[in-house]
């Protein structure tokens, strides 16, 4: 294999990229339809592990560009029938949906996940593609805004804009037991958008979520679609934990995220072989999400964790985890940097009380969760033991010496 092409660009690519700034996703993407027509797949899989070892050392865009290409050698090489349908929410997202002319924090991402969608699936008569855009009950009118800009800059009916107001008044099953807008953070209009597509027929149809943002690159739908189609598997869920994983993350978070993820895992073990459970870009097959889209009991920031549980309930191991590359898009966010985990956490609860088996660790664990506060939640955030600060996530499966009577000693 030649690689000079790929040493070339080590040297002399920038070392940071910008997912919102349209020229250095034109140049990802030139990378990337360069890489595809150079090398075979498996050469692709070879670059990306080698580019993994040292991975501060290469440049972003590099990397970006190795998961795109291999995203479309997947579906260059597929010859089934299959159609994607790509759902998000949208809420106080009406500056973010604007070019950066028209607004400092603009990223023009209705237009941008079009445009990615289009250069991955666009050459493949075999594949087809719809998106669906949910108003979360935006009080800025975000989908009446996504509206417009659909109706100026792109015809086609492939995209649409749905309002979870709309679905709740007409009494649609999956947004119960939604009686307003304001109960729902995200996860009920995501719902909403996977029913509302589920309804639709398609041999093969596999229905991907995603986040508002351009954190995920849509280019890199194929290795979602590779997880369900290659694999067998009901669900595929990209990951910024694994070893090929590329991510930059803004901000503090790792210690609270381990605690969570410490936490959670005590009570769910049917997904202990799942690490990253927030990740905003998640793909099921549509016969699955018929099983699993009604009667969720949350609506808010941890809906995904229950529908990955009702389907590993469903099917044991039947999700795949797909390493992916994932940039921060914090500009104009939605939600603040610190992540509302005591209130997912204690979703958690309900939701192993509804779907498991009760055991006596769980038992300890939810009940404690359920005993607290926000202050005594920032108490222990404080003070998270060292013996879960010191491990990496991936060893919560098995490591439980930190039990209910070592937290409680923190926060009393």
């Amino acid at each position: 294999m030649n690689t000079d092409y790929i040493e070339n660009l080590k040297t002399n690519l920038p070392k940071t990229l910008d997912l919102t700034n349209e020229l250095d996703l034109e140049k990802s993407k030139e990378i990337a339809n360069n890489i595809f027509n150079k090398y075979t797949i498996d050469e692709i899989n070879g670059l990306e592990i080698k580019l993994s070892e040292n991975k501060d050392a290469n440049p972003l865009m590099l990397h970006l560009a190795i998961k795109l290409a291999k995203s479309k050698k997947i579906i260059s090489q597929l010859t089934d029938k299959i159609h994607v349908s790509v759902v998000f929410a949208v809420y106080k997202e009406h500056n973010r949906m604007k070019t950066k002319k028209e607004h400092e924090h603009g990223e023009n991402f209705i237009i941008l996940k079009i445009s990615q969608l289009n250069w991955l699936f666009g050459d493949y008569k075999n594949f087809s593609w719809n998106m669906v855009i949910v108003d979360d009950g935006c009080p800025e009118n975000s989908g009446k805004i996504a509206q417009e800009i659909l109706n100026k800059k792109y015809k086609s009916k492939n995209v649409e804009v749905l309002f979870l107001e709309e679905a709740i008044k007409k009494q649609i099953q999956v947004t119960q037991p939604l009686s307003n807008t304001n109960q729902s953070r995200k996860g009920g209009s995501i719902e909403y958008g996977m029913w509302h597509v589920a309804q639709e027929k398609h041999d093969n149809h596999i229905i991907v979520f995603t986040d508002a943002d351009l954190s995920t690159h849509l280019g890199q739908t194929g290795l979602l679609v590779d997880g369900i189609i290659s694999e067998n598997k009901r669900s595929a869920i990209g990951s910024r934990r694994e070893n090929l994983s590329i991510v930059i993350k803004k901000g503090v978070r790792n210690n609270r995220g381990k605690l969570f993820i410490y936490l959670w895992k005590r009570m769910l073990p049917n997904l202990n072989y799942i690490i990253d459970t927030q990740c905003g870009f998640k793909a099921f097959k549509t016969e699955t999400v018929k099983e699993i889209i009604n009667e969720t009991i949350e609506k808010q920031f941890a809906f995904d964790i229950e529908l990955l549980l009702k389907t590993e309930l469903i099917q044991n191991k039947s999700i795949s985890k797909i390493p992916i590359a994932w940039i921060d898009s914090e500009a104009a966010s939605t939600t603040t940097d610190l992540q509302p985990y005591l209130s997912m956490l204690k979703s958690m609860v309900l939701m192993y009380k509804k779907y498991l088996q009760k055991n006596e660790e769980a038992n300890s664990f939810a009940n404690f969760i359920d005993s607290l506060d926000e202050n005594k939640w920032n108490k222990l955030v404080d003070n998270i033991p060292q013996d879960i600060t010191s491990r990496e996530p991936a060893e919560f499966d098995k490591f439980n010496d930190v039990k209910v009577a070592d937290l409680q000693a923190i926060i009393n």
